[in-house]
């Protein structure tokens, strides 16, 4: 999934089931992969998708509602025009944005049972920014019922922790632009960081410092607002968000980030979740 996983738990099996059950998932929704269901899709435009991959696009489907279409997984044409994919960055043209624009939109996608169909040629899906959430919970429920009730799994800053450790609560470090620090301002601390300390919960992270360029000093980072087809300019340099699961954390993360601290914290209490907001020094 293009980053580091980690597994941490007494348990000596547990790492050999979460890693298995992850690159089960990684091998169906990978970008990247060729022989993968969202690869084959973006190359065919039309494809009968397994139960899983049907599942991750409909819930993909119900954030983009809910952020009236922040969260977009029909983004991956201005991922490429900005280059983002394989770092070959390049600012495009008002022009060049304005004509992919016309392929982004999970309306203009066509789901009839499980076979989905783009509705223009030329769209392509990305699900990176709520995969990886689903292969942490998918591999959480292996561990379970292996009888495992104790562990920590990360993707990338995808967390979950499963029960606790030893007793206490997982805790988790919150080290928001640790290459923008002295830049940040807290939403809710007057700490840049801290701890949270969970148990059975999710936490993720979206941030503005994991991918980006610099053109004329201005900074062009990787997440992006599919409304302008730009880098968000949100204010925010880094969210993240506790819920449930770790599909619902990784989308959320990904739409605050968009939306904003105002949209974003009312976003985040229709979904339950807790949010720590981080912003630029005013």
């Amino acid at each position: 999934m293009g980053t580091i996983v980690e597994v941490i738990s007494p348990d000596r099996q547990a790492a050999d089931i979460a890693f298995k059950e992850i690159k089960r998932i990684e091998n169906l929704l990978s970008y990247y992969k060729d022989d993968s269901e969202v690869s084959r899709l973006n190359k065919q435009g039309r494809l009968r998708v397994s139960q899983e991959a049907l599942y991750v696009i409909n819930k993909a489907g119900e954030f983009w509602q809910a952020t009236q279409g922040a969260f977009d997984v029909v983004v991956a044409p201005l991922m490429e025009l900005w280059g983002f994919y394989h770092r070959d960055y390049r600012l495009p043209s008002d022009s060049e944005i304005k004509e992919r624009l016309e392929l982004i939109g999970f309306d203009k996608l066509e789901i009839d049972g499980s076979i989905i169909e783009f509705g223009i040629e030329g769209m392509r899906i990305d699900l990176g920014a709520i995969a990886k959430g689903f292969a942490i919970d998918c591999a959480v429920k292996k561990l379970r019922l292996a009888g495992i009730n104790s562990a920590l799994l990360n993707a990338g800053g995808d967390i979950y922790c499963l029960g606790n450790k030893q007793g206490i609560p997982w805790r988790v470090a919150i080290n928001p632009a640790p290459a923008r620090r002295g830049g940040v301002k807290a939403g809710r601390s007057p700490d840049f960081g801290g701890y949270l300390e969970l148990e059975d919960k999710a936490v993720a992270t979206s941030g503005d410092y994991e991918q980006f360029f610099f053109v004329n000093n201005i900074r062009y980072c990787h997440i992006l607002n599919p409304k302008t087809g730009k880098p968000a300019e949100s204010g925010i340099i880094s969210v993240s968000v506790v819920a449930e699961d770790c599909l619902t954390a990784d989308a959320l993360a990904t739409s605050i980030f968009v939306l904003g601290k105002e949209r974003g914290r009312e976003l985040a209490k229709r979904f339950n979740a807790e949010v720590r907001i981080y912003t630029e020094v005013e």
